[in-house]
């Protein structure tokens, strides 16, 4: 019979594989406080950012089986990259489920230099100017990078991609007029909502956010669109 060890019993490592200061990043801080907190151990938060968040996802997978290496991800790490990039490692052989922190949705937002004011009126814009707008991504092969491809396909659209490296350098790029058109989290956005800089189009989700009725979801211009996320750890 094996009796169970205590833990925590030294401070435990959280990687978030995207950049600092993003809504995955925010979340992985917010959990670790609390469980620094409850657990009387610290829960220290590691940005390891790449393309598809694979490198933190590989290093949290290869680690000691030994609970002090957690993965705070997002959905795209677990279901998307591997579907696009070749990957040393299995996470969903690899990769143990502890617990979903939040669901998020994203939201579509311009620079308000240009000259439409809706989402059916974005995209007649794109149309009559084909690959002369861009938008950017909080890193590739991720959320952000899918939403707004599958948005630009079912509009039939062209634009042309500027990749950042976080949530927080996507919003300041539109903010400061270098990008068109952001598809990011929720989170990131909504504090803009009355800015003079950019404008908040849409929302991912089926139906309108109660914390902000008027903004129209995607599926009312283009019916079934939905596009959300998840954040939470893994072992």
């Amino acid at each position: 019979p094996l009796h169970a060890a205590d833990w925590p019993t030294r401070p435990v490592t959280v990687i978030v594989p995207f950049g600092a200061g993003g809504n995955t990043d925010m979340m992985a801080r917010l959990g670790a406080q609390q469980l620094t907190a409850k657990l009387g151990q610290t829960f220290v938060v590691e940005n390891r950012p790449s393309a598809g968040g694979a490198l933190g996802t590989g290093q949290v997978a290869t680690a000691a089986p030994d609970g002090y290496t957690l993965l705070f991800s997002a959905s795209a790490n677990i279901n998307l990259t591997p579907q696009v990039q070749k990957l040393t490692f299995d996470p969903v052989k690899q990769l143990v489920p502890i617990t979903n922190v939040g669901t998020g949705t994203q939201m579509i937002a311009i620079k308000r230099e240009l000259p439409v004011k809706t989402l059916p009126e974005f995209i007649a814009y794109a149309k009559a100017n084909p690959g002369k707008l861009n938008f950017t991504v909080a890193g590739t092969q991720n959320i952000s990078h899918l939403a707004p491809v599958l948005l630009f396909a079912r509009a039939g659209i062209d634009l042309v991609m500027v990749p950042a490296k976080a949530g927080p350098q996507a919003v300041s790029d539109l903010i400061a007029g270098q990008v068109d058109l952001y598809f990011g989290n929720s989170s990131e956005l909504l504090p803009h909502i009355n800015s003079d800089r950019i404008r908040l189009l849409a929302v991912g989700t089926p139906e309108r956010l109660s914390s902000a009725p008027d903004i129209p979801a995607v599926a009312e211009t283009l019916p079934g669109f939905e596009f959300s996320s998840w954040n939470g750890f893994s072992a």
